[in-house]
């Protein structure tokens, strides 16, 4: 008897503990949750949307561009731990600038390459051959043979504004045909890591990241304005600071890439110094600002055009300096009052051309035409 009381007890405990944990909290919840139901009502669009304006034109630079674009795989050789030689690969953008499969991309994508590849949008490959390259603007120059090529449009990149929009289109992380976007952030001179200064250098936010190097960067009309080139991290990804090449300086070196395969460096055969008030006042100079030729080289282009350097020795601090030559305060009517500007100047030209630069000697103003030379005939 007291073993059935007991197993009694124990059923009346067992059917209370179903009734209030299963029955009447969870039976008909878990029975609905489990239901097969006819027919599912979920919330649909109307229909596709239409795109803005914004977005219109995003997928407009996209479509036009991409089948420029390429993918650049170049193979070095390297030693590895054992002095062996050992294959190694890098990858990088670049696009294409004539039907005749002339690629433009970055020097540092194809630097010491045994062997170039160029993988087009369409996915097909090619043997690419180097046709110039200029490692002190970070350019090269590379050829496929490869039928129906679209060349890219080269637009203007002087008078850049700050918040203009940008595209950026290439295959970061080898992740082929991607398009970022962003603004010019600044238009500032920064240095490569290997030690290359790049005047006027197009820093932007649109994401660049490795393997995008060598690749377009595009102003709203889908123009090539300059060529990505390097970025300003501590994790080696994007981190909202990226630089490009302005394409005008590809453009003032193209002709020389072409058709000798280096660049033929432009100079004005002149040392200076820079002046400031102070200098000028203690040198009674005509103009507060400008560089002073110390020296004309000999032979040089300034030197045949007729341009002085000093001819009186002086001292500036500890440095000795000769005084007394031509003061240069303008080139092609643009202020010249540092050897940056200077070197910004040369950067739009190459050899051959003929610039009017503005000097004064003594009091008196005047202006000189210079056919420039080759940077490696003079300084």
């Amino acid at each position: 008897m007291r073993f059935f009381r007991t197993l009694i007890f124990a059923a009346i405990l067992v059917a209370a503990f179903f009734c209030f944990t299963t029955y009447r909290s969870g039976r008909l919840h878990s029975a609905d949750w489990l239901s097969h139901p006819q027919r599912v009502e979920i919330t649909e669009a109307a229909g596709s949307e239409s795109f803005d304006a914004e977005e219109q034109n995003n997928i407009s630079v996209y479509r036009k561009n991409i089948a420029s674009v390429v993918n650049i795989t170049s193979r070095v050789m390297t030693y590895d731990f054992f002095y062996g030689l050992v294959p190694q690969e890098g990858q990088g953008s670049g696009f294409v600038i004539d039907k005749e499969g002339r690629i433009l991309t970055n020097y540092h994508v194809i630097a010491d390459a045994r062997q170039v590849e160029v993988t087009l949008h369409d996915r097909k490959k090619y043997k690419a051959t180097i046709v110039g390259t200029d490692k002190s603007h970070d350019l090269a120059i590379v050829q496929i043979k490869a039928p129906n090529l679209q060349p890219m449009t080269l637009g203007d990149s002087t008078n850049l504004q700050v918040g203009q929009k940008v595209y950026a289109i290439g295959n970061p992380f080898g992740l082929a045909g991607t398009l970022t976007r962003g603004i010019v952030s600044s238009i500032r001179q920064v240095q490569e890591p290997d030690g290359l200064v790049i005047d006027e250098a197009i820093q932007t936010d649109a994401a660049i990241n490795p393997g995008n190097s060598g690749g377009p960067l595009l102003n709203y009309h889908g123009q090539v304005i300059g060529i990505n080139t390097m970025i300003a991290s501590s994790v080696g990804q994007s981190a909202g600071i990226g630089f490009a090449i302005p394409i005008n300086t590809a453009k003032a070196v193209l002709n020389d890439l072409l058709t000798l395969g280096r660049v033929r460096r432009p100079a004005l055969g002149v040392r200076t110094i820079p002046i400031d008030s102070e200098i000028a006042d203690e040198l009674s100079l005509a103009a507060e600002y400008g560089l002073l030729i110390v020296q004309a080289v000999p032979g040089g282009s300034a030197d045949r055009a007729g341009l002085r350097g000093g001819t009186e020795r002086a001292y500036l601090g500890n440095t000795p300096i000769m005084i007394g030559g031509d003061l240069i305060v303008a080139i092609d009517g643009e202020k010249v009052d540092s050897q940056q500007i200077l070197a910004q100047v040369m950067n739009r030209h190459r050899a051959g051309d003929t610039v009017k630069v503005t000097i004064f000697r003594g009091k008196k103003k005047l202006e000189v035409s210079v056919e420039l030379g080759e940077a490696r005939d003079q300084v």
